[in-house]
């Protein structure tokens, strides 16, 4: 058998690369599958939905779209060059939250509003007579 004449072993000749992980900025793979998860959240049944109705599909791809910008450009602006984006990243996310509930919020407080006008249009007023003889109008509740 032949005897090896390096004194290093294959795994000692092997040089560390210096690698550099980053998470900021996203690709845009990751930017549409965040706009596609915003839709679903904002047009299909949800704990989200239950609480602020659900939006048309167009309105929702819209809506997304329009979320996901905003908060990009949000996370961007407090990007550093000693960060590796994890913070970044963090804002990223709670924009989108934020956000998001701000839309919800936003599109149900005119339709609740629309809601209990149609109600209080929709009540029959019923005349009734006072202690003092006089006709009241009251309305009653459908």
């Amino acid at each position: 058998m032949a005897e090896i004449d390096s004194p290093q072993s294959p795994e000692s000749q092997i040089k560390p690369s210096t690698i550099s992980f980053s998470i900021w900025p996203p690709t845009q793979r990751t930017r549409d599958a965040v706009i596609n998860r915003l839709i679903e959240s904002l047009s299909t049944p949800s704990i989200l939905s239950k609480r602020y109705g659900t939006l048309p599909q167009d309105e929702a791809s819209d809506a997304a779209r329009r979320i996901e910008e905003e908060a990009f450009v949000a996370a961007g602006s407090t990007a550093n060059g000693n960060d590796d984006g994890i913070e970044i990243l963090e804002v990223y996310s709670k924009e989108i939250s934020k956000r998001m509930i701000e839309t919800v919020k936003s599109r149900s407080a005119p339709a609740a509003e629309s809601e209990v006008e149609s109600k209080a249009l929709e009540a029959p007023a019923v005349a009734e007579e006072s202690s003092t003889g006089e006709v009241e109008s009251v309305e009653t509740e459908p």
